[in-house]
């Protein structure tokens, strides 16, 4: 297969086409899909989830083709493709992929489609725009995980920011327009200070490139310059997270947004940025102590928070998203504490998390089509009339806690292990946050699984399990789950030479920061 890959020079127009597909794939849907939106019709030619499901069909052949493609055991760039952008500026299309944004981009083709079929029917109205939209924020996404020029992954992080606004504002629940627009000024906010960093990081360098490898080699920036920037960059990051205290607008969005809106939340792309951009750019300011050790402070706050919070949510999709939060602490602890191990388990985590919260917002965007509610106490007895969705939701759960065997399992235990090295108390700290989880979501499952069923369920016609639709689905998440719980090493091979060079990187040129600025300090 690689040999015919490589015939097809597949390696110069891999990347490119993950971004044209779903822009094309948007321009289809919102201009020549009909309106006809009901399961049966759902996968006829010219439906907009037939023509959005056939998108992502031709992305995954695409992603499965730049898996084989990609030297497990290199650090560097692959599959590189470069094009005149905006030469005066020395801005260029330059796209590339390595082990950090491999998998991230694999799990955006893979989550948002299931997300889709497991979600039919749940938008009725001018579905064509929605869909557009969708993959409008698809071609976004990715971009930013590809994007190695910085101005390049700015226009695509605005991309992503925008039709997701349109999307929760429209397609939303009845408080729909209040969380649209807290997600929008908090989120559009934090890309300007973003983007006020990218222009000054580029003029540093000498306003000649916007490429990563140049800016990250010729940016001379002094330490204190560097804990502003730094902050412009965390912030913008911290917000996109979202990091506690700025996680504030995640609960509302995802309560309010479309199931697979909910879903495309999950994905952790603003700590991506951080490990891509923050930490490597600006190592003297994230490890000048008072800056490291306020932010560990922030993420076992965020672990602990987000897990005491959920355990009184009433409503099971908020409880969701407090558990995203508690492992967005989880991902940030590992960046920051800097060891090959916990910056793999950090990326582990930002999988799992896509996967576990996929299946779980899916199964409760279940549960309510069948019974209008989402919350706890409005279900009961789900053991006994759904065996099949109950056994699915225990799996998604025991996932998200970090049961052995399960993805969440290998992430936090490379983080907890790798930031022990560094960060003793913190690692600590930080794994109370796991029985948290546990009392959480047990509680949640006993109300749900066990409690006595409502009385009008047993008034009315009895719910149905899941169909087999959904139930794919399920099947698909649930493999990949247990997959990367039981043999998580093709993964860790491939994410793990990236891992390296960001880490030696950052402890080198913190080391050269802190080395200079002992010689030019006055009075040595």
């Amino acid at each position: 297969m690689r040999d015919i890959l490589v015939s097809l020079n597949f390696d110069a127009w891999a990347l490119p086409a993950l971004l044209i597909i779903p822009l094309v794939g948007a321009l289809v849907t919102r201009f020549f899909a009909n309106e006809n939106v009901s399961e049966t019709a759902a996968f006829e030619w010219r439906g907009p989830h037939s023509i959005t499901l056939h998108t992502f069909v031709l992305m995954g052949l695409v992603g499965i083709g730049i898996l084989i493609m990609f030297e497990p055991g290199e650090a560097g760039w692959q599959l590189v493709a470069d094009y005149a952008w905006i030469p005066d500026w020395g801005a260029r299309f330059t796209l590339a992929v390595d082990g950090i944004s491999l998998f991230m981009v694999l799990l955006t083709i893979l989550v948002i489609p299931l997300s889709i079929v497991g979600s039919l029917t749940q938008v009725r109205e001018r579905a064509r725009s929605y869909y557009a939209l969708l993959l409008g924020w698809t071609a976004g996404i990715i971009g930013v995980f590809l994007a190695v020029d910085l101005l390049l992954f700015y226009v695509f992080w605005e991309l992503m920011l925008i039709p997701m606004y349109f999307i929760i504002g429209i397609w939303g629940g009845e408080r729909r327009v209040y969380a649209s627009l807290k997600y929008f000024v908090f989120t559009f906010l934090g890309s300007l200070m973003m983007l006020v960093g990218v222009l000054f990081v580029w003029i540093s360098a000498g306003a000649s490139s916007f490429h990563y490898d140049h800016l990250l080699a010729s940016a001379s920036l002094s330490p204190t310059t560097q804990l502003w920037m730094f902050g412009a960059f965390f912030i913008a990051f911290a917000v996109k997270s979202p990091l506690f205290p700025l996680h504030t607008w995640l609960p509302d969005a995802q309560h309010e947004a479309p199931t697979t809106a909910a879903v495309a939340l999950g994905i952790k792309v603003a700590t991506y940025g951080v490990i891509r951009l923050a930490v490597p750019f600006f190592p003297a300011a994230a490890l000048q102590p008072t800056i490291h050790t306020v932010i560990l402070v922030l993420s076992v706050v965020s672990i602990v928070y987000g897990a005491l919070v959920a355990m009184v949510q009433p409503d099971f999709k908020r409880l969701v998203s407090y558990s995203s939060i508690s492992h967005l602490g989880f991902v940030m602890l590992g960046i920051f504490a800097l060891t090959v191990q916990s910056v793999d388990g950090a990326m582990i985590v930002m999988l799992s998390s896509g996967l576990t919260s996929t299946m779980l917002f899916l199964l409760v965007g279940m549960l309510h089509e069948r019974r209008r509610t989402g919350m706890i106490h409005n279900f009961g007895g789900l053991a006994r009339i759904a065996p099949m969705g109950s056994a699915f939701l225990v799996l998604a759960a025991m996932g998200s806690i970090g049961l052995p065997g399960t993805s969440g399992f290998v992430g936090e235990f490379l983080v907890l292990l790798g930031s022990y090295q560094t960060q003793p108390i913190f690692a600590v700290v930080a794994a109370t946050g796991i029985i948290l989880a546990a009392v959480y979501f047990l509680w949640a499952l006993q109300r749900m699984l066990f409690d006595p069923v409502p009385a009008s369920e047993k008034a009315g016609p009895r719910m149905k399990d899941m169909n087999r639709r959904e139930l794919s689905v399920m099947l698909i998440l649930a493999i990949a789950v247990l997959w990367i719980g039981i043999a998580p090493g093709p993964i860790l091979r491939r994410i793990e030479p990236s891992a390296q060079l960001m880490v030696d990187r950052v402890l080198e040129d913190a080391a050269a920061s802190e080395a200079a600025e002992s010689i030019t300090a006055p009075g040595r």
